[in-house]
């Protein structure tokens, strides 16, 4: 008798002692761990495209959202960033004679992907620069808070105003 009561107080140690050590930690399903993705995930990729000629910079970007659909990549947005105006000067050999004037538009352009995998970055990268045509660059980032500041062009006239505003002496305040 004293022996069967022995074990059963054992196994009755055993099935409490798992019990609270269980109770001291959280339970998480199985199934939590399988809906995360087994590579990481871009959360907002910004593939810019830069480039002297309008028309083939316009192409090409048609080409890569072209390839981003074909690859089942969601696009969010796409965008034009105001152009910059360059003025290169040519000189005359050894003179201080303007030879040349030349003005050159670099053309700027954002096509904003949503949730990339990791797997697929590479792929779209080699597609997209094995058409890249000649003057144009690729590159590819995480979207920032300066890209976002870039894709807005300033509103001069609004500039002004808040210039001349502040020459008179600021906005009214009102009183309570």
């Amino acid at each position: 008798m004293m022996k069967k009561s022995l074990c059963q107080l054992r196994n009755l140690y055993k099935c409490y002692s798992h019990v609270s050590n269980r109770s001291l930690s959280v339970y998480e399903p199985v199934y939590l761990e399988l809906l995360k993705p087994p590579y990481p995930v871009y959360e907002t990729l910004n593939v810019q495209i830069k480039g002297y000629d309008y028309a083939i910079l316009e192409n090409y970007q048609r080409y890569v959202r072209k390839v981003a659909n074909a690859m089942e990549l969601e696009i969010a947005t796409a965008w034009a960033a105001p152009p910059e105006k360059f003025k290169i000067q040519k000189f005359k050999p050894q003179s201080s004679v303007v030879e040349s004037e030349y003005v050159l538009t670099l053309y700027h352009r954002t096509i904003q992907l949503l949730q990339v995998g990791a797997p697929s970055v590479p792929v779209l990268l080699r597609l997209t620069q094995a058409a890249l045509p000649e003057g144009v660059s690729l590159s590819f980032a995480e979207h920032s808070d300066e890209d976002e500041e870039n894709r807005y062009v300033p509103d001069r006239e609004l500039n002004e105003m808040k210039k001349e505003l502040d020459e008179l002496g600021g906005p009214v305040k009102k009183r309570k």
